[in-house]
């Protein structure tokens, strides 16, 4: 058993006030591994102290000073990238090929361009030609970072490299069940050398070190991805204090695929949901096609999804892994379960799980035609690889059954039409719209719309989210 139960403040590994160990499962196998400590009151208390004592030293150190730190943690990153790809293999259940290829590589990525983009960030810059107003950006100060276990590293690299460039200090809350990358993480900050205080680990749950954090009057923001039910208490929780909330929440992503796609259109929809086992909040979820296609189309898509292999997170090779715990597996059967009860077409997995892996956290590939958007699987947000197929007749009812969603993350067209794809771009109501499977490049906005959350992570638009801005009057 790994344990992992020490807190990372004020520069040292320190037990916990009081014990209250968690262990820690492998989805893969359902068996314990590791355990930790989820923190109380006391545990936040230290740490938000230990942030504000040394926000006064750290928001004023050089840019070149923290550039070296911050390159120094990327080459420790890279150098522990095998440990790193196995530890989020091992806690969240991602095959290790995808853990490598997507997941350790997306904090890689944000790194790096994190470290460009603050080179190049302009901090103090004068109103216009002819005034005597002076713009200064400054840091906002004590942050509370909380995120989740289906993309460990990609969130907290999201968080804290804009939150020490900006010279915020912080404190980061992984998600319990999948905590270790955020320890490791954690040790890599320290074996980087950035000053005690500046970055402080806390686990916990959300209803215990959450809503100490959202809630504590010492606490200028809250950084927080997850569900939109928790967004929302966090956003309650955080009013008193009027601190700032940046929220990255669910998602219901529509894939629009119009008659004159590219021929690989569907099957590359169906791998883009089931990939990290359907656990991404702008998975396109739901496949809108055009009803000229659609007995071909729904063909292809069950094809695909019948290949697709699924297997223990610990081995090499191109198949999804499990769903990450037993709570996250019994709400996607639930809401298999009510696709058939509400009349949709299961034609292809179900709830039975895959041959040979009875025992672990596993989903089959599952798909539902005849699917009408007011159905729970349309409405939902499944987080599994379930992927809903809508039939349209037309582009203006694509875009209304798309956009008919509490959500706004991560929406997607398919078709060769370059005027169509950008008309029906600028239509759809979301944070970002994917055209013919391309994706984002590091440094872009990432963010939703309407019950998806509220502010943006990446780039200049990240380091934004860390910042106050001061007017000065008659600097020159």
């Amino acid at each position: 058993m790994i344990d992992k139960r020490k807190f990372y403040i004020n520069g040292e590994w320190i037990n916990p006030v009081i014990e209250n160990d968690f262990e820690v499962i492998n989805p893969s196998n359902e068996q314990s591994y590791a355990v930790i400590s989820l923190g109380s009151k006391n545990d936040v208390d230290l740490a938000v102290h230990s942030a504000k004592q040394s926000f006064s030293t750290w928001s004023q150190v050089d840019k070149k000073e923290k550039i070296i730190l911050l390159e120094k943690l990327l080459k420790i990153y890279n150098e522990r990238w095998d440990e790193i790809t196995k530890t989020m293999s091992d806690e969240m259940g991602a095959p290790l090929d995808w853990s490598s290829s997507a997941q350790t590589s997306s904090g890689a990525d944000h790194i790096d361009d994190f470290i460009y983009r603050f080179k190049n960030f302009d901090f103090e810059r004068k109103f216009q030609k002819n005034s005597n107003n002076y713009i200064i950006y400054e840091p906002i100060g004590v942050c509370g970072l909380i995120t989740p276990w289906n993309w460990p590293i990609n969130q907290i690299t999201l968080k804290v490299i804009p939150a020490l460039a900006t010279g915020c200090t912080m404190i980061l809350k992984p998600s319990e069940i999948a905590p270790l990358s955020g320890i490791l993480f954690a040790d890599i900050v320290n074996e980087a050398g950035f000053p005690p205080g500046v970055f402080n680990l806390v686990n916990g749950t959300g209803e215990g070190v959450g809503t100490n954090l959202s809630s504590h009057s010492d606490i200028d923001m809250i950084s927080f991805t997850g569900s939109t039910r928790a967004g929302k208490l966090i956003s309650k929780n955080a009013a008193d204090t009027i601190k700032r909330v940046c929220l990255e929440l669910g998602g219901k992503g529509g894939n629009i695929v119009f008659a004159d796609s590219h021929p690989e259109a569907v099957r590359q929809g169906v791998r883009n949901i089931m990939s990290n086992s359907g656990q991404s909040c702008d998975a396109p979820t739901r496949m809108l096609v055009e009803k000229s296609i659609y007995k071909r189309a729904t063909e292809e898509a069950v094809d695909e999804a019948n290949k697709i292999k699924v297997d223990i997170a610990s081995k090499n090779g191109d198949h999804i892994g499990p769903v990450i715990s037993q709570t996250q597996y019994d709400k996607i059967i639930d809401l298999i379960n009510s696709g058939i009860k509400d009349g949709a077409s299961l034609v292809a997995g179900g709830t039975d799980k895959p041959i040979g892996l009875e025992k672990g956290y596993f989903v089959k590939p599952t798909i539902f035609t005849d699917v009408t958007n007011n159905m729970r699987i349309a409405k939902e947000e499944i987080f599994g690889p379930v992927l809903s197929i809508i039939p349209f007749e037309h582009e203006d009812e694509a875009v209304s059954i798309v956009n008919d969603t509490l959500y706004g993350l991560g929406n997607y067209v398919q078709t060769q039409d370059k005027e169509k794809a950008k008309r029906v771009a600028r239509k759809i109501r979301s944070g970002g719209v994917y055209i013919n499977g391309n994706s984002a490049d590091p440094g872009t906005p990432f963010g939703g719309y309407r019950q998806s959350g509220n502010g943006r992570e990446g780039g200049d638009w990240g380091l934004d989210e860390y910042l106050e801005i001061k007017t000065i009057c008659g600097w020159e």
